[in-house]
């Protein structure tokens, strides 16, 4: 399985400044076609790394209530039901969930009480305790830096390198450190499903 060149991180560098951005402006920024770039953008959906092309709407040119972050002291144990429950909402931007229970989440709420959002879809029994600030200016850079693709292998947890395989079973999307951990994993997949 192939892994990232310079020319795939400059591509999703220009796609995560601008995901219209025309393949024939890509391809003049990194010297190869058109056709070659929306190959190796295929490569990248195809690999899972490009999930999809979104659109990121600037709230503060809309009327809908104050921008504010909440942090959210979850009980032990409540801290994904919380961060689940919150992402359904519509008014809510982002959701983080730290490793020591805390849910953050940045909300655009109306001027009444930010309270209510909490109220309406998470069960307040979960909660220790909240904190409600106004937000007074934002900026949301995505960048790469030095990342590689580095998948977790599905059947042994090992980090999935150049010489990984990926295989696609009833849509969902895998990937394997080795022949070996790919085969076993089809295997105990398709033993369980024929069981179904």
């Amino acid at each position: 399985m192939p892994g990232l060149d310079d020319t795939d991180h400059e591509i999703l560098r220009l796609l995560l400044e601008d995901a219209r951005r025309p393949y024939s402006d890509i391809a003049e920024r990194v010297d190869l076609s058109a056709p070659a770039v929306s190959d190796r953008v295929d490569r990248l959906v195809e690999m899972g790394l490009i999930q999809g092309f979104t659109v990121d709407v600037d709230r503060s040119l809309l009327q809908a209530g104050v921008p504010v972050l909440i942090e959210v002291d979850a009980k032990p144990g409540r801290a994904a039901d919380i961060a689940a429950a919150v992402s359904d909402a519509d008014t809510v931007e982002r959701v983080y969930r730290t490793a020591g229970g805390r849910v953050v989440l940045a909300a655009t709420v109306s001027q009444s009480d930010a309270s209510e959002l909490l109220a309406e879809h998470v069960d307040l029994g979960d909660v220790d305790r909240y904190e409600v600030r106004m937000i007074a200016d934002s900026e949301w850079t995505v960048g790469l830096g030095t990342a590689e693709f580095a998948p977790d292998c599905a059947e042994c947890g090992n980090s999935v390198d150049e010489e990984g395989e990926q295989r696609t079973l009833d849509g969902e999307r895998y990937y394997f450190c080795c022949g070996s951990c790919a085969e076993r994993f089809v295997d105990q997949y398709e033993s369980l499903k024929d069981r179904v």
